[in-house]
């Protein structure tokens, strides 16, 4: 059975629960989006949970916004949903429309104990800020970009994928 995962903002005027199969935060996400909308240590950490177990209480303090893209010169918005408190700014998880059964809970929202992972994979280390430096171990993936394989693929080929 997957793991349940409770978590909140700050100020605890957001409170979700979430189903999780993946519930190791493995994948450090050093992004400029992640890193200035959720990353305090210049990079974010997203898990997997199921999207149709999302249970939300927050008094309507949730807001939503849409990463600006630079695109060839272009802006763009993404179509990605990232969903934060309004009262506080803590982010919370991150929907896209094209991975409709998906949801990435921010793993500094979550307050269920969480398990520690074997290993961390270090990703968009391309677009990492020069002030940060990655602690990166020696079991550890590095990314310049994206990775190959998919958080769920991580976790079945360590066994650690919850049924």
């Amino acid at each position: 059975m997957p793991m349940q995962l409770e978590g909140s903002c700050h100020c605890r005027a957001v409170r979700f629960r979430v189903n999780s199969s993946a519930p190791y935060p493995y994948q450090l996400c050093y992004c400029s989006i992640c890193r200035k909308t959720a990353g305090s240590g210049g990079y974010g950490i997203n898990l997997l949970a199921d999207a149709a177990s999302l249970e939300c209480d927050d008094d309507g303090a949730k807001k939503v916004m849409h990463a600006t893209l630079h695109v060839q010169g272009r802006i763009e918005l993404s179509s990605a949903e990232r969903h934060f408190c309004g009262r506080c700014g803590s982010a919370l998880w991150l929907y896209s429309p094209e991975w409709p059964l998906l949801l990435h809970p921010h793993a500094s929202a979550i307050d269920t104990e969480l398990p520690v992972p074997p290993a961390r994979l270090h990703m968009m280390l391309g677009s990492k800020a020069s002030w940060v430096q990655a602690q990166i171990g020696e079991r550890d993936a590095q990314f310049e970009a994206y990775p190959e394989h998919s958080i769920e693929d991580w976790h079945r080929a360590r066994g650690l994928w919850i049924d």
